[in-house]
């Protein structure tokens, strides 16, 4: 027993190392990160103008453990509005040269700067004069890699998070925050909009997020309405049929100026409100949303001020022109 309960221990201090271990990678690679932004200077600022630049596509390349970073690159510049694609370097000195054209910009990631299969691809682009940007490790700033570079971007000199310094860990981090910089710089440039962000994200939670109010909205005959000089009782009838719990309220331009809901109903219970027109039961200048708007804003409205159903109206003049229901939200999978 005294025997089962040292193999106990010894696990658990065993485990305990290990847990500090991984605290400690996290935490290196945390502080290269901010080392990399305290270093950031007018390098980049020409690398993202080389971009900017650009008249065809992006080429993102390089080989090992880069070459993970440098195909989830090319995928968040493409997603954010940036066309570019992956070439792999090993692949490119078989035939996928030819991907590139006289009006990409080539951006080669190395930490290294001495993959032989690298240097392939500068010597291509250097033949054929397209602009090539180099992000690099320290090391590879005097290589004949960042030399040949139409513009280089040379990571600040930190140690990987290995426990041999031999793993790419802090290095390829560092890769993936600053080419996530360029990107989201280049969005800002390109004024790139939550609805070019929907279009090119159609599937999915995210695209479920980035769903329109008037994709989701009732529309037509469906929505609860009745002018301002209607009486309850008929109006009663408007809203029971229409199931949305409440009742929107125009006047006599189509103009919405109220809503009806049960509460509404119910606080004038005691006075003959079936005899009553719609406006003098109606609550004023009801929340409303628009039709372009994305869903997931309707959503936090209707949650924020604690209704379940919003109209939908187009233009200054409050015309609804749709009904949406917290449960069409739901249903989409917003949340």
């Amino acid at each position: 027993m005294a025997s089962m309960r040292a193999k106990v221990v010894e696990g658990q201090e065993a485990n305990s190392d290990l847990l500090a271990l991984m605290r400690s990678v996290v935490q290196t690679e945390s502080q290269a990160l901010a080392t990399l932004a305290d270093s950031l200077d007018e390098s980049l600022v020409a690398a993202l103008s080389l971009l900017q630049g650009c008249r065809g596509r992006i080429i993102v390349t390089a080989i090992g453990k880069s070459g993970h970073i440098a195909r989830k690159l090319a995928a968040t510049l493409s997603s954010t509005g940036t066309p570019a694609y992956f070439v792999h370097a090993a692949e490119a000195g078989h035939g996928d040269l030819g991907m590139i054209c006289g009006d990409d910009v080539v951006m080669a990631l190395s930490n290294s700067g001495k993959s032989s299969e690298l240097m392939a691809m500068v010597a291509y682009v250097r033949r054929h004069d397209i602009p090539l940007l180099a992000i690099c490790g320290a090391g590879a700033a005097k290589t004949l890699f960042c030399q040949s570079a139409t513009c280089a971007v040379v990571l600040p000199s930190v140690a990987e998070a290995c426990p041999l310094n031999l793993a790419p860990t802090t290095s390829t981090t560092m890769m993936l925050a600053l080419g996530d910089a360029l990107a989201l710089a280049l969005l800002q440039w390109r004024d790139f909009s939550a609805e070019d962000f929907r279009r090119f994200h159609p599937g999915g939670g995210l695209g479920a997020r980035l769903q329109t109010v008037e994709q989701l909205m009732h529309s037509g005959q469906a929505i609860p309405i009745v002018t301002a000089n209607t009486i309850m009782q008929e109006a009663l009838l408007v809203m029971t049929s229409k199931h949305f719990g409440c009742l929107g309220v125009i006047n006599n331009k189509g103009d919405l100026i109220g809503i009806i809901t049960d509460g509404d109903l119910r606080r004038h219970m005691a006075t003959g409100v079936l005899d009553k027109t719609a406006e003098t039961i109606m609550t004023k200048n009801p929340q409303t949303i628009d039709a372009q708007a994305l869903a997931v804003s309707a959503l936090r409205l209707m949650n924020r001020s604690k209704i379940t159903s919003l109209f939908v109206v187009q233009g200054k003049q409050r015309k609804p022109c749709g009904i949406l229901h917290i449960h069409d939200c739901l249903r989409a999978g917003i949340s």
